[in-house]
């Protein structure tokens, strides 16, 4: 059927239902929502939809369309909750179990007849994990049986006025439920203020005197101090004090009203450093030693002040402490480990992992497996420190530079195999990076963007070797220049995905290390990794790697040092969260083809 999508923006979720609906054979366009009601109409007038549905909606629906139309959204939370803030009120209860309802747009929100509802457990991880994962995975659940139900014209949604529906209308989570009582509240409760909005809205604090979002928490056992006292750095996260213990905090967004040119999220230690430091007798920190101007300002990545206290790579049983990379062993399979906020990776995160990378090759291991955590694989270069930087461009061909050395290490190890294991999303070069492995494993839940396009740029990472040889060169075309999200059902068909993996996010990890343990064991595993050199030398003689890399990185080094280029008005755009292109998030006309070089 034709079916319109209607979302405020094409958030991961809108990209998942796209991807469903359209691998099912329907016929699937898209509006946003945040260009108007006028878009709106002008959408359903133009696409005449058999349904129109809201994956993701913050306002209410043009009250022509949904009397017009059957309009289904998607709510995130069980029959009869009620109110815009249902996965904040679920992780600040410490619901165990939540639900998902797909119910008919009517004029009281959230009030409409349910088509669908399906209920989900809810594991200590923030929203933005939880929002796409567990409910992902509900939310398309429900709409596909929806969907089904729909077409069936003797279905009869059920009203909410039912008995059995037991309403609940929650307030808005405001700022004011979130804020931490660094002297008074527990580690526990510290983290699940933290968890309940790790990517929006953040918890306002106030550090060094400037007002800032905290976004991301995790538990550390060893490091002390006082109440709300900064005690250190690690990988760009910062450590802080609680009552009775301490948090690592990975990320900042400095408040908009604070004046930072840079009001958006980052690592926490880079937003520490830009701020200027007082001498301690104006209030500063002790033992920060100031220059004359009574200033302390530092242009690095972490405030010179607090120290860089790493953890070990490998796993020390018994600790409870967060580090973005970890590597670990079971036999003869060895398992590298990284999640990153967001997914993306900024030059450090990239020449980390190569070093953890690298140390891994000195394992005696048969079997390499990347990834393997629930949520995001990779979404390629990191945008928000990209655009933060005081020479984009010059930040844009580092962070590049190193993604390839990563992505040629992985392309280049001929001892082992390497399986790419995807618990979450990957995008761009993140796609292109899991595509050098010999084998690719993707939860049936993950949405794959393998393509640039919409962010200008032509791609690197080795995508015209990797991508061609996987799909074939048709296809490779097709998915770089159409430039859509693909489900992993689709990635399976097409060849871009090895192995699907059909578990719950919280059973990824495990499965994944069933799956390498067979693999490890199988008896053609010494010939398949013999084949890989042979392998390895005969596409050498073809065409050199070093060939691939420098033909993708000429066409980005000219897209990147082009002020006029599209790319740097995409990017800024997608990172400060302002308008930019067409209504209609499907349509690329108009927008820029690889930078504009394609």
């Amino acid at each position: 059927m034709d079916i319109l999508l209607v979302a405020s923006t094409f958030n991961s979720l809108s990209q998942r239902v796209y991807a469903e609906l359209s691998g099912l054979g329907h016929r699937v366009d898209a509006v946003l929502a945040s260009h108007g009601a006028a878009a709106i109409r002008t959408a359903v007038r133009e696409v005449r939809p058999e349904l129109v549905i809201a994956p993701m909606l913050r306002t209410a629906l043009p009250e022509d369309v949904w009397r017009e139309h059957i309009c289904l959204i998607v709510h995130p939370g069980p029959p009869g909750d009620r109110g815009p803030s249902s996965l904040d009120w679920a992780i600040a209860e410490e619901a165990p179990r939540w639900g998902v309802t797909v119910l008919q747009a009517e004029a009281a929100m959230d009030a409409g007849p349910v088509w669908a509802a399906v209920p989900f457990e809810v594991p200590p991880v923030g929203k933005s994990d939880l929002y796409r994962n567990e409910v992902s995975d509900a939310a398309v659940a429900a709409l596909l049986l929806a969907v089904r139900r729909y077409g069936d014209s003797s279905f009869k949604p059920q009203p909410q006025s039912d008995p059995s529906v037991h309403v609940v209308r929650r307030d808005p989570f405001r700022q004011e439920l979130r804020r931490i009582d660094w002297e008074g509240d527990s580690t526990e409760t510290v983290l699940r203020k933290l968890r309940g909005a790790d990517s929006q809205p953040g918890v306002l604090d106030e550090l060094l005197g400037r007002e800032v979002f905290l976004h991301g928490g995790y538990i550390e056992d060893e490091l002390r101090g006082r109440p709300g006292e900064l005690l250190a750095t690690r990988a760009g996260a910062v450590c802080r004090a609680t009552r009775d213990g301490a948090v690592w905090i990975p990320e900042l967004r400095p408040r908009k009203a604070s004046g930072d040119p840079a009001p958006f999220r980052r690592p926490a230690a880079s937003v520490l450093a830009s701020i200027p430091v007082p001498p301690p007798s104006q209030g500063g920190i002790p033992g920060v030693r100031s220059p004359e101007d009574g200033l302390f300002r530092h242009a690095g990545d972490r405030p010179p002040w607090l120290p860089e206290v790493a953890a070990p790579l490998e796993h020390v049983p018994g600790r409870r402490t967060w580090t973005d990379i970890r590597y670990r062993q079971r036999g003869d399979i060895g398992f590298l480990a990284f999640s990153f906020p967001g997914g993306a990776m900024s030059t450090d995160q990239c020449r980390r992992l190569l070093a953890a990378y690298r140390y891994a090759l000195t394992r005696p291991t048969s079997v390499l497996v990347l990834g393997g955590a629930r949520d995001f694989f990779c979404n390629g270069i990191h945008l928000n420190v990209i655009e933060a930087s005081a020479d984009p461009a010059a930040e844009s061909w580092t962070n590049l530079i190193a993604m390839n050395d990563l992505v040629e290490a992985v392309l280049r190890t001929t001892d082992r195999l390497v399986v790419a294991a995807l618990g979450g999303n990957a995008a761009a070069g993140g796609a292109m990076f899991a595509l050098a492995a010999d084998e690719v494993w993707c939860r049936t839940g993950a949405v794959l963007n393998p393509h640039y396009r919409r962010m200008g740029l032509y791609g690197s990472e080795f995508w015209t070797y990797t991508l061609p040889r996987r799909v074939g060169p048709e296809t490779a075309e097709w998915l770089t220049t159409q430039a859509l999200p693909v489900s992993a059902a689709t990635a399976a068909d097409i060849g871009l995905v090895d192995r699907l993996v059909p578990v719950c996010a919280q059973d990824f990890t495990a499965e994944v290390a069933r799956l390498a343990t067979a693999l490890a064991a199988a008896p053609d595993l010494g010939r398949r990794i013999a084949a890989k050199t042979v392998a390895r030398r005969r596409d050498e003689a073809a065409q050199p790697l070093a060939e691939y890399r420098q033909e993708e990185l000429t066409r980005m080094h000219g897209i990147f040092f082009d002020p006029a280029a599209p790319y740097h008005a995409l990017r800024s755009a997608f990172v400060r969260k302002t308008p930019s292109g067409s209504a209609r998030p499907l349509d690329l006309a108009g927008e820029p083809v690889n930078g504009g070089s394609r």
